[in-house]
């Protein structure tokens, strides 16, 4: 049977300096360079994703934006994409407006992707956020909201406090239109709130992209609340040692942690090579 192995990359294959351990890519490429179908899901995009990642191999496209993209990361080539319809994104913008949301937007302009926003509004949390992205050509200040809300919109974040935030995690998350999620950042104070289009999860990305490569039998391992969906149509999924124990109580079991290279040690004794 040939196995699709997906892990998270944020407090899973990442260690806390947000970096994979020179043990965990040679182990994982070891592997991939034998045959074994490995790929990674995240909430991050292909650009932030490829930076902390450099150096791992994969030979499949990989996951963005939780699912919003399938992506192949040698060749930039999009193999799946889901946005928003004109509608819901106007919706999203108006609830935004009425309160007080400063959103990052994230959309194809003219074909390019590109991360809009207000210049001048931004808070400690997006500040950081843009400052751990220095360089990146997705960016795109704007002085006022004209053209915020331009092109194909397929994400919104907003960055703040708990408090801020959970009154529009409850209008979104009771909107069947939406997927929405709302989780502290890592090593942060701040909160980040997802706003993405319904079918975007990487729990549809995964049986998607299951399908497009032949697998029978789909491996999992995270650490956040955003992976439960992916948990829960793995066969196997296992949290990290330091994962959230909301996604423990749906794990097949438990793993060492990010910092102790626990997917890497649980792929080297138990992956197994497909052969296709």
């Amino acid at each position: 049977m040939n196995t699709l192995y997906v892990t998270d990359l944020d407090g899973t294959l990442l260690n806390s300096n947000d970096r994979i351990s020179q043990y965990s890519i040679q182990t994982i490429n070891g592997l991939v360079a034998k045959g074994m179908q490995f790929t990674y899901a995240t909430a991050r995009s292909l650009v932030s994703a490829s930076v902390v990642a450099k150096g791992l191999s994969t030979t499949i496209p990989v996951i963005a934006y939780n699912g919003a993209l399938i992506i192949h990361p040698d060749t930039g080539e999009v193999i799946s994409s889901l946005s928003f319809s004109e509608e819901e994104a106007g919706y999203v913008r108006d609830i935004l407006q009425e309160n007080g949301g400063n959103p990052l937007v994230y959309a194809y302009v003219d074909g390019v992707e590109r991360v809009s926003y207000v210049t001048g509004r931004e808070n400690e949390g997006i500040r950081h956020y843009l400052d751990a992205r220095k360089g990146d050509r997705r960016f795109r200040p704007l002085s006022d909201e004209t053209c915020l809300y331009q092109g194909n919109i397929f994400y919104f974040t907003c960055i703040a406090g708990r408090e801020e935030l959970a009154p529009l995690y409850e209008i979104f998350a009771g909107d069947g239109r939406f997927r929405c999620t709302l989780q502290q950042e890592l090593y942060r104070p701040e909160y980040f709130l997802e706003i993405m289009p319904k079918k975007a999860s990487k729990a549809e990305a995964i049986k998607r992209l299951k399908e497009i490569w032949h697998c029978d039998r789909v491996v999992s391992f995270g650490d956040a609340v955003n992976d439960i969906p992916m948990f829960e149509i793995s066969d196997e999924c296992y949290a990290v040692a330091n994962a959230v124990p909301e996604l423990k109580a749906h794990a097949t079991g438990e793993i060492a942690s990010n910092d102790e290279d626990g997917v890497a040690k649980w792929l080297s004794q138990f992956g197994q090579i497909s052969r296709r």
